[in-house]
């Protein structure tokens, strides 16, 4: 099997980018040893037509990594616009926040079926295609109006909300719909697919046994499949980082202080409102932990176009002054927080100097954070995790301090009990956690989904073929199939 595995960022392994624990940083080493075509943005624009849409094709490890400059016309209606201010919010159960319009949402099915055609360069018969996230939510779809018959996966890395709020996402039902078209749809965790399939059954009708979507057009199988890390790797860079030059002036400023850590791009998802005040909380709870204890919050910007990042920023760090101004001293620091982001190998070491991890989202589909602050901890004397029972990673990491996000107080407590646990404790934590890692790495989820997507292609076949061969009473008109047109509900999706 030729695999083509294609989402919206993509990672160089010389780049010097910050990678702040996500789907780039996941992918960047299985498509490295796979052999994997990796299709993604440029992260430019270009106007007009483009014969040839590929801005720079280049070697990665043992696969290749192809980069396209997308429409510029279309650019922001598909980014800015319907994936980042009406999808992400609602995959997040924040549908007060969506704030598109028709023009956004054009762009978008634009955006996909560029991508689509783009693509087309690289179908051979033994081709798959692997597309990953919302990004590309009808990228399936548009493959199969182009006369793709080959394997077609996706891999949702947020979560999937409750079909109410998912309702509100404006063409939600096309939109779902065209996802219909994959073969195979991956999620995190058993909540986000149930929440895929209870949405199907309510709002499309469609007949569902044991996480298979039936259509008139065909079979799409739903499955979990926890993305991971390469823990044991993790662990060697962040040894090895312990002499990088910004840990070491990390560790030299702490004066014996302990240090708490939390890394995150700048977004409502992530919590840290609620994390600074759980912060602050227990230092005025617990006077006796001031001048002991700081907070690094590395917040690394993205989207600031989006007006709720922009207000999200401001109120931050404004929060983040108060508390300094009202607890800070001449010489010690409450809150240390940094606008930027670091490479992973630095990441690693900031991770491994931190006594306790602090992973807080309101919601989040896996939140690699978490696995990477675990992987990095020295075995020796390792730190604790604490981490919000909201983020998929609760479910493997069920030894960490899980806490409620909204429960300011309780998060408070949960922060002094982690820096106080005993060693013993620390350690046994530490290691069922490592051990989980271990068993569910990167490597395994990639070959896991890949397998998975042969079965399931193969099941669809069959199905398909049934299907044509039943009488044309039975048969829907005008609909699609793996490799006819598209069209649901009487309407083009092309």
């Amino acid at each position: 099997m030729n695999l083509v595995v294609v989402s919206n960022r993509v990672a160089r392994a010389s780049s010097n980018e910050p990678m702040t624990g996500g789907l780039a940083a996941a992918l960047l080493p299985v498509v490295e040893k796979s052999g994997a075509i990796w299709v993604g943005s440029s992260g430019r624009v270009r106007d007009g037509a483009q014969r040839e849409p590929f801005a720079e094709i280049e070697q990665l490890g043992a696969g290749a990594l192809a980069m396209l400059d997308l429409p510029a016309a279309h650019y922001g209606g598909y980014y800015e616009g319907f994936a980042n201010s009406a999808l992400w919010p609602a995959l997040h159960s924040r549908a007060d926040l969506i704030r598109v319009s028709q023009d956004d949402y054009r762009s978008y099915r634009e955006v996909n079926s560029f991508m689509a055609r783009a693509l087309l360069r690289f179908r051979k018969p033994d081709t798959a295609f692997w597309i990953q996230d919302y990004h590309f939510l009808a990228l399936g779809a548009e493959l199969r109006a182009l006369g793709v018959t080959q394997p077609i996966g996706f891999f949702l890395h947020t979560p999937w909300a409750s079909p109410a709020t998912m309702g509100c996402v404006p063409h939600n039902r096309e939109l779902v719909e065209a996802m219909l078209a994959y073969d195979l749809i991956g999620f995190q965790t058993e909540e986000d697919r149930s929440n895929f399939l209870a949405y199907g059954k309510a709002e499309l009708g469609f007949a569902i046994a044991d996480g298979v979507v039936t259509t008139p057009y065909g079979t799409s199988r739903c499955e979990v499949f926890p993305i991971g890390i390469d823990a044991d790797l993790f662990a060697q860079q962040a040894q090895k980082a312990t002499a990088h030059p910004d840990v070491s002036r990390l560790r030299k400023s702490l004066n014996g202080e302990k240090l708490v850590i939390g890394v995150d791009r700048l977004d409502y998802s992530k919590g840290l409102i609620n994390r600074v005040n759980a912060f602050d909380r227990m230092l005025t709870m617990r006077p006796s932990l001031q001048r002991t204890v700081s907070l690094l919050q590395i917040a690394t910007p993205s989207r600031g176009t989006i007006e709720a990042y922009g207000n999200l920023q401001g109120e931050l760090a404004k929060l983040v002054s108060d508390v300094n101004g009202r607890l800070g001293e001449a010489d010690w620091t409450p809150i240390r927080y940094l606008n930027k982001g670091f490479r992973q190998g630095v990441l690693a070491g900031l991770y491994r100097t931190a006594q306790v991890g602090l992973v807080t989202p309101l919601q989040d589909g896996m939140n690699l954070v978490a696995k990477e602050y675990v992987a990095a901890q020295n075995p020796i004397d390792p730190g604790v995790l604490v981490l919000s029972k909201f983020a998929g990673a609760a479910n493997e990491l069920d030894t960490a301090l899980l806490v409620n996000p909204h429960d300011v107080e309780g998060m408070a407590r949960a922060i002094a009990t982690a820096l106080s646990m005993p060693l013993t404790e620390r350690r046994l934590r530490w290691e069922a956690m490592m051990a989980k890692l271990r068993r569910g790495s990167v490597q395994s989820w990639f070959a896991d989904f890949v397998a998975s997507l042969e079965d399931a292609h193969t099941a669809n076949s069959d199905a398909a073929g049934a299907l044509a061969s039943q009488p044309p009473a039975l048969k829907m008109a005008g609909g699609w199939s793996r490799g006819g047109p598209l069209a649901f509900g009487g309407a083009r999706l092309q």
